[in-house]
Parts: C-alpha cells; structure tokens; sequence
C-alpha cells in the first residue's frame, strides 16, 4: 500500500449580496479548493493559510467556525487533502506567477454557490460540501 501523501487547503467563504459563495481555482480542466503540501515542520492548517495567499493572495482570512476539518478519502495512489472552513470579507483575488512553475498555479477564478461549486468539483469534495454548508447556515 502506497504511503498517505496529505496536503491541506481551505474552503474560503466570502458573502456577496447576502448570498455564501466559496472560491474555487481552475487549473487546465480541473477545479480545486486552494491546497498544498506541508512543508518541513509545518501544521497543516498553516499550510492551509500559506498555499492559499500564495495561490489566490488572499491573506485576512478568518476562522470564525473554527479550526475543524474535514479529509477526502485516499484518491490517485494514496492522496489525502484536508480542508478547513475560512471567512474572507476582503481583498481581492489574484492568481500570482508560480516562482517554480513561471506561471500561475490556476488559470481561473470562481466565487461561485455551494451547489454550482458541486458541479464543478470533483466527487471527492462533495462531503465536505455538505459539511461546510451545515456550519455556515447554521452560524449564519
């Protein structure tokens, strides 16, 4: 059995017009929460803040649900991703040049419903849609 490979990210929230929208990136065909391998002796949920500011440049983000997570069961030779709920009430998103790459990470943007974010993500996300939208409907 391959060895868990984990990486952490977040489920941003931000509320346009009354209405929760989450943020997904696009990278060629696929659509992904930002997420990130740890580095050395990093925590995870700091990898979480960290990938994210430097894959969308969002850095005053808020936990106001907390610091529970949810993980994607094992997927593509024994992947793991942990999300945690985040609150974003400003900024703007960028999709910054990747130092490694030359490039952006993603090519596209979406602050899009939790349902449309379904349609769009893959099954593994699913669940933690769910999750995510019992905690910000229940705390409003």
């Amino acid at each position: 059995m391959a060895a868990i490979k984990r990486s952490a990210g977040l489920v941003v929230m931000r509320q346009f017009d009354g209405l929760w929208r989450c943020l997904v990136l696009r990278a060629y065909r696929n659509w992904d929460f930002p997420k990130g391998q740890p580095e050395p002796g990093e925590e995870l949920l700091q990898t979480a803040l960290r990938e994210t500011m430097e894959e969308t440049g969002l850095s005053e983000l808020e936990l106001p649900w907390g610091e529970d997570y949810r993980e994607t069961e094992p997927y593509s030779k024994g992947k793991v991703v942990r999300l945690y709920l985040a609150l974003s009430r400003q900024g703007e998103v960028s999709l910054p040049v990747n130092a490694e790459l030359g490039r952006p990470e993603h090519h596209e943007f979406r602050w899009v419903p939790l349902d449309k974010a379904q349609e769009l993500l893959p099954p593994r996300f699913w669940p933690m849609l769910g999750w995510v939208q019992t905690v910000v409907i229940k705390t409003g």
